[in-house]
């Protein structure tokens, strides 16, 4: 008997780290449903801080105890961004989770960090394919989890490139572009973001 094979939908692709339309239906019907809670988000009072959980609980995958949001945070779907216990997002953070977004236990992110699952191909004929079905997305999209493990530091102004895990313990330098893995325990800083140091215990 011959096997039927189903054909993957674009947010399966989509976190199977392959090429994905991110004008499909289901993948739009994502967005809107979080800029709408990120709309609520914004036009909810500062000081209740009942409310911003109810919404939190609302947009992200999972949120810990004790994690503080603050002012101007923007993500893409929310539902792929999973939080840990005792985390701090300061002011102006973009975190663009077309996959997986996990921040561990004890992690503090400065204002202004971007952090960034989806990417493009280098090469045009791959980015933006041509299309014979109207409204599609002009181009496709690949998107790579990134993972900030426990105890992690974040500088101000840095940028998390898709793909990357930041290992336990270490601390990222303001203004750093973070492309490949850090190790952890380390002090890393710069564009590219480099290892400068390890953190010993008596440090």
């Amino acid at each position: 008997m011959r096997r039927i094979e189903h054909m993957k939908t674009e947010y399966q692709k989509c976190m199977d780290e392959e090429p994905f339309d991110g004008s499909s239906p289901e993948i739009t019907e994502m967005t809107v449903r979080n800029k709408r809670l990120l709309h609520q988000l914004r036009e909810t009072d500062y000081a209740d801080n009942e409310a911003k959980q109810r919404i939190y609980r609302q947009m992200f995958g999972s949120i810990g105890k004790d994690v503080y949001i603050d002012i101007d945070f923007r993500c893409e779907y929310g539902k792929n961004i999973y939080f840990g216990n005792k985390v701090i997002v300061n002011m102006n953070c973009t975190f663009l989770d077309n996959n997986n977004i996990i921040i561990g236990n004890n992690v503090m992110i400065a204002p202004d960090v971007k952090i960034y699952t989806a990417t493009h191909s280098v090469h045009l004929a791959e980015r933006m394919p041509e299309r014979t079905c109207p409204g599609a997305s002009i181009c496709d999209t690949i998107a790579r989890p990134v993972l900030i493990e426990d105890g992690v530091w974040i500088g101000g102004g840095s940028t998390i490139l898709p793909g990357v895990t930041i290992g336990k313990n270490s601390v990222i330098g303001a203004g750093s572009v973070v492309v490949k893995h850090i190790p952890a325990n380390s002090i890393a800083v710069g564009n590219p973001c480099r290892v400068i140091k390890n953190i010993e215990d008596n440090d």
